[in-house]
């Protein structure tokens, strides 16, 4: 009698252990991330810093020695017209590999339509012409430091990119953005820039007129969402 008093109470604790397991209530998860990468080209080449020749609408010839930039205030916009927002700010660096791929997390689920952004430029400086350069700085240094967030000189702008014929899908996975940051729009459109004449902005001074240009840099190559 005594041994089967154990038995018995061995497989009554089994049950209860395999029932206790069988009503965990099941958590629902309603949220992803989305990592948002950046590929830094000059026009159709790929961004090499110190190594590259490029040339401007011009034809006049530069390297690109630094590279960087903030962005911050990400809205995605979903399909029914809602935003949602970090307000985060990141640097995005060239010379920092691990720096040009952020992570968004704790997105709703949903289909997102575009993306936009405030663009802090830190610096893009260090653009050293070739032997015989355009550049009357000391050096023959083109430097463009932009800077600025008042008024009369606000350099800060808003990008937004359509994403409606490809949406961003957040399904309690990870969908993946690529954009294109081309260098090159910093020294065209609106304003072609000429090294001759403007080869340096460190202060307030022509330093709307560069970020203007770089209003346009940003283009999207890609979205890949988890199925």
């Amino acid at each position: 009698m005594k041994t089967s008093y154990y038995i018995f109470t061995y497989f009554t604790t089994l049950l209860f252990i395999v029932l206790q397991f069988s009503f965990t209530p099941k958590v629902k998860h309603d949220k992803g991330q989305l990592i948002v990468s950046f590929k830094h080209v000059v026009e159709n080449e790929l961004l090499k810093l110190d190594s590259a020749n490029y040339k401007n609408e011009l034809g006049q010839s530069f390297t690109i020695s630094k590279f960087k930039y903030y962005i911050g205030q990400i809205h995605l916009k979903n399909s029914k017209g809602k935003d949602f927002i970090f307000k985060d700010y990141f640097l995005i660096n060239e010379d920092e590999e691990l720096s040009k791929q952020i992570k968004l997390n704790n997105i709703p689920n949903g289909n997102y339509k575009s993306i936009s952004f405030i663009l802090g430029v830190d610096s893009l400086h260090n653009c050293s012409g070739a032997q015989s350069s355009f550049s009357k700085s000391s050096g023959n240094m083109f430097e463009f430091h932009i800077g600025g967030y008042k008024q009369p000189t606000n350099c800060i702008r808003k990008i937004e990119l359509d994403l409606t014929k490809n949406p961003i899908i957040i399904t309690n996975k990870t969908s993946f953005l690529e954009l294109k940051t081309n260098a090159g729009e910093l020294l065209k459109s609106p304003t072609t820039i000429d090294f001759s004449i403007l080869s340096s902005v460190t202060d307030l001074k022509n330093a709307d007129v560069i970020a203007n240009n770089y209003k346009d840099m940003f283009s999207v190559l890609s979205v890949n969402n988890e199925n």
